[in-house]
Order: C-alpha cells, then structure tokens, then sequence
C-alpha cells in the first residue's frame, strides 16, 4: 500500500484509509462482531493503516469494535474519530462543542478505543453556539496533555477552517467529496492546498452510488440511513445513472471497476487527498485498495471531467435537517 502524507502535518497514512461508521448498522445490515474484527484485521494485513470511527456511530460501539479490533496494531495504525454531537439515551441529537464536552468526549473516546492518544480528533459538525477559536483551543490544550496528537475539522467551511488554523493547526479536514459531489473544489481544496492541510473525502464512491450496485429498483430498508436521502430516491438514481455508465466506460478501458475509478479520480486530485471508503466485506476491501495502483493519464482525467461536467446530478445529499449542520 502506498502512503500519503496529510497535508504539511507529517502525519502518513496509507493511501486509502477505512471508514467503520457502516460497521455500525448504518446500511441497515448487522455486522457480526466476529466477521467485523476480522474485516478490520484483514484491512492491516492488507496495508491499511488508517481507520475512522466517531463516538456518535452506534453511538459509543464503533469505537470499541475498532479499538478491540486494533489493539494488537496499535503501533502501526492511525486511528481518528470525532466528538460534536449531542448524544442522549444513545441517540443525537444536535450538535455540542462546549470545552466540557470535548474533554468528557475525550476521556470515553480514549476508554473505548483502548488507547492512550488519539491520532487524529475531528470536531465532527461545527457548533454554531461555540466560537471554532475556544473549540480550536480546547483540542489544543488536549494536545498539550498528550491525549491527542492532531487536530482536524468535518464539513467545515472555508473561513471556519481558516480559524481554527491560526489557534491550533489542524492537520485535516473530512468532508465528502466524489464525482458526484464537487462542491469541495470551490473553496475548500484552495484553502486546504494555502494552509497545508490534508483533506479526506468520505462518501468517495456515494455511499455505494458509484460502485454501480444500485439503481432505481433498488429497495433499501427502512433502518439503511440512505432511504430518506434525496439521491436515493427512485428517480434520482435513475437520472444519476449516467454518472455510473461514464465509470463504466473507464472502467472497461482499465480492466478496473466503476468503483476503482472513481478513487483513482480522487487519489489524483491531490497527493494530500486521502479518501476512506467503507465496507464490511473482504472482496469490496480489496478491490478498493487496488484503485491504488490504476494510473489515469492526464488525457484521462481530461475526459472525466469534460464528461462528468455534462451531467446534471439530481437530488440533494442529505434531507435538511442534516444539509443544515453542514459549513459548506
């Protein structure tokens, strides 16, 4: 596996990473905590060497799958997860990014990933009630102590980014970002490539969009967090095949899949871009990290982009509600 250094941080971390949030029912399916610290495991073996979880996925037992699941690699791994949301009787809501709450949030992330430090701790959504400069703080004064070693933000904006910068470095941001979802590439990536921070995409295959494994027939089930998603609505997926067939084309050019192309397309934005595509299966793990090693030329990107650009995506990425706790 390739490594990828973030941004101007020195952190290096494999050039893919693996998100866990959907080993927490999140795609309506039950991961077997056996089949998972297994999947997890493998994903080392593999040459991963960077894991995403939050304290809100499950809420509070994706951490402590991962950090059972990595404890015998703790040395070789780099394990990031989040605090900011507000959970009660294990369920969000809303965002909170009081000094207290983060350090609380700390202590019980550092318990349950069975670790000392955290690698990498994101502010998961910006609090609008708490200045990012007494946040920024906080994770600084976290960092002092050595319950952290770096800071980064999720679905921040382009300001709010700048910021926190100026108070403690922040090492990377997390938002999503994919053929399908460019926003990014306004404002973010410019200010990301001036302050020399890394940036990782979640979503890069659209939550499973991309992979070319759905389509307008598809029935998700009423506890996969997508089916009230405008994107996945039935005739969104339709109208956003096309996205899927301009994979393919590639895709059949490369002896690859929709899915790899659509990571080679991102590794090759930017060498600080480290995307974290998730999976609960071994045949999907591997073929992700083998998007590592699929080379697009310069006239190939020219031809995504010239394509990708001519299609009109429909739907927005998340219902309101939660489209409003983003900074983007």
């Amino acid at each position: 596996m390739q490594k990828r250094l973030l941004g101007k941080s020195g952190l290096e971390v494999s050039a893919l990473g693996l998100g866990c949030m959907g080993f927490s029912s999140t795609f309506g399916q039950n991961v077997d905590k056996a089949d998972a610290i297994a999947m997890l495991r493998a994903a080392v073996e593999h040459g991963v060497t960077f894991f995403d979880t939050a304290e809100v996925y499950g809420p509070f037992g994706n951490e402590e799958l991962v950090g059972e699941a990595l404890a015998p690699f703790r040395k070789d791994v780099v394990i990031a997860t989040k605090f900011g949301f507000n959970i009660e009787n294990r369920k969000m809501i809303g965002v909170i990014s009081t000094p207290d709450r983060i350090k609380k949030a700390v202590e019980g992330s550092l318990k349950r990933l069975k670790t000392d430090v955290i690698d990498l701790l994101y502010q998961h959504r910006v609090d609008p009630t708490v200045p990012i400069e007494d946040v920024a703080g906080t994770v600084k004064e976290l960092i002092q102590q050595g319950k952290v070693k770096h800071f980064g933000m999720s679905e921040a904006g382009a300001n709010t980014v700048c910021k926190a910068h100026a108070v403690q470095p922040v090492t990377a941001l997390q938002s999503e970002y994919s053929l399908w979802w460019r926003k990014p590439e306004q404002d973010i990536l410019p200010t990301l490539e001036e302050l020399g921070i890394g940036f990782v995409p979640f979503s890069p295959l659209g939550r499973g969009f991309l992979t070319g494994t759905l389509n307008e027939k598809t029935t998700l089930t009423d506890n996969d967090f997508r089916k009230n998603h405008p994107r996945f609505q039935p005739e969104a997926l339709k109208a956003n095949q096309a996205m899927v067939d301009l994979l393919n084309t590639f895709a059949r050019q490369k002896n690859a899949t929709p899915a790899q192309i659509a990571l080679a397309w991102l590794l090759a934005q930017k060498p600080w871009i480290v995307p974290i595509p998730g999976t609960t299966r071994l045949n999907r793990l591997e073929e992700n990290i083998n998007s590592v090693n699929i080379q697009l030329t310069v006239e190939d990107l020219r031809q995504i982009n010239e394509a990708a650009a001519k299609i009109q995506i429909e739907g927005s990425r998340y219902p309101e509600a939660l489209e409003k706790m983003t900074g983007l």
